[in-house]
């Protein structure tokens, strides 16, 4: 068991102290990076659902499905 002075324990109190305000700062800086992450993942999904919109808009409503045949949906070994 370490045996701690008196005048050992403000030295111990700063570096702990220390170490948590390195902590506090890595911490910080990661929520930033994720945030700007989020944010542009969240432009891409905006992109990508205008982009499927405009798909929509320009296919045919009315078009009738093509017609499948069941032979070409066949699993290989048959």
């Amino acid at each position: 068991m370490n045996a701690t002075t008196p005048t050992d324990i403000p030295g111990a109190i700063e570096g702990r102290l220390t170490e948590l305000e390195i902590k506090a700062s890595y911490a910080e800086d990661l929520l930033d990076t994720l945030n700007q992450l989020v944010a542009s993942q969240q432009e891409q999904i905006d992109l990508l659902l205008r982009e499927v919109s405009r798909l929509r808009q320009r296919g045919e409503p009315d078009a009738a499905p093509a017609e499948r045949n069941l032979r070409d949906e066949l699993p290989p070994h048959y």
